[in-house]
């Protein structure tokens, strides 16, 4: 069973890996993402949300709902640690014996 599991994760991987031979490459100022999404949120943030820090425009006007729901996933995640982490006292009373 784990080698099972090794195979799919390493060919899971390489598929992952072979997915990111196209994408331009890293910092490089003719990638679409720096020639036409950068310039417009550069030129356009500060009449468009009326917020001086650009940061703070994108995060928290372009990109609201998505910041949102990561701090609910973030928050979520914290719970679930906590509650599989937390002994009650029943727990720590059965040990001890």
């Amino acid at each position: 069973m784990k080698a099972l599991a090794l195979f799919t994760t390493l060919v899971t991987g390489a598929v992952l890996l072979y997915g990111t031979m196209d994408f331009p490459a890293f910092g490089d100022p003719q990638s679409p993402a720096s020639t036409h999404i950068s310039a417009y949120f550069i030129e356009e943030a500060v009449h468009e949300t009326h917020v001086p820090n650009l940061v703070t425009a994108v995060l928290g006007d372009y990109r609201g709902y998505d910041t949102m729901f990561e701090t609910v996933v973030i928050y979520c995640a914290g719970l679930a640690v906590i509650s599989v982490l937390r002994r009650k006292k029943s727990d720590k009373e059965d040990s001890r014996s």
